[in-house]
């Protein structure tokens, strides 16, 4: 037998009453600002958000089959406490959803998701095309065009990047407008302490 401390299971860190259902799980949503850590294997992630009216960034963990910096989450689960990082939101349901605010939005382009859109022609973008800027890649992309500093060869790479990156269930998305809201109607996050 060894003697390296078991590692912990759901049921370890939770008290029973939470695993029976008796306690209900709590909705969060917010902007992701870092992917800490994401094995594509198995989906597991490790994720800094920043949500509505805290200042701190909230270490959130679970399973999603892809993240970007950029986008933003809902997500229902439990508060634990991990000895090693501290207080971490542990999702048991992570649902990544799209930007919606230009800066979102920006941020989400920018980010290196679409081969060949990077921060500076995500800014350009955004600017020129505003909160329909998915819609014009998927839809009209010959309007990509009309940009200074893209020409043909740049527009097809761009609209091929986006295509192969929606088939992948990564970037199909369109823009919500207003605050992004968590599934109970409200927007931001219930914090412990706060």
């Amino acid at each position: 037998m060894s003697d390296a401390m078991p590692s912990l299971t759901m049921s370890d860190a939770m008290p029973s009453e939470q695993l029976s259902g008796a306690m209900p799980s709590e909705q969060l949503s917010g902007a992701i600002e870092r992917v800490t850590f994401h094995n594509l294997e198995n989906g597991f992630c490790v994720l800094r958000i920043k949500a509505r009216g805290q200042y701190d960034l909230i270490t959130v963990v679970g399973q999603a089959a892809s993240v970007t910096a950029g986008e933003y989450i809902e997500a229902s689960g439990h508060w634990v406490t991990d000895r090693t990082h501290g207080l971490q939101f542990k999702a048991s349901l992570l649902q990544v959803i799209p930007p919606s605010t230009l800066e979102g939005i920006e941020r989400y382009l920018g980010s290196g998701m679409v081969k060949g859109i990077g921060p500076h022609f995500a800014r350009t973008l955004v600017k020129a095309f505003g909160e329909r800027v998915f819609e014009v890649i998927e839809d009209n992309p010959e309007q990509l065009l009309e940009l200074p500093g893209i020409g043909r060869k740049r527009q097809q790479r761009v609209t091929a990047a986006w295509a192969q990156a929606s088939t992948a269930g990564e970037s199909s998305v369109r823009p919500v407008s207003g605050d992004v809201p968590t599934r109970s109607g409200a927007t931001g996050i219930t914090c412990p302490g706060t």
